[in-house]
């Protein structure tokens, strides 16, 4: 399985797809500043495949790259951040974790 996961913001989700064969998403709303994460699904034929565990990943980390913070109403969602609790700072009304310092030269 090669999975490439994309923002198809014309249907406010990221898409997993394996080939053309769409392995599962994670459906969005925008409003200023907050990514509402809503929903997310696989397709049983990728299920315990790490699907929604890579795509909860992706997601986040382009949260976190855009500067919002997460609204998740996704019970997956959820329960993903509570075993990768590095991910907690994301959630809306979190106090975000400052920048590690930068190496000395």
């Amino acid at each position: 399985m090669d999975l490439v996961i994309t923002d198809v913001a014309d249907a406010t989700r990221y898409e997993a797809r394996d080939g053309t064969a769409l392995a599962g998403f994670v459906q969005y709303q925008l409003a200023d500043g907050l990514v509402v994460v809503t929903h997310t699904e696989v397709d049983p034929a990728y299920e315990g495949r790490g699907v929604g565990g890579a795509l909860a990943r992706h997601v986040l980390d382009d949260i976190r790259r855009r500067d919002v913070s997460a609204l998740v109403v996704c019970p997956f969602v959820t329960s993903w951040i509570g075993r990768h609790p590095e991910y907690a700072d994301l959630l809306y009304g979190a106090k975000r974790q400052a920048a590690p310092p930068a190496p000395e030269a």
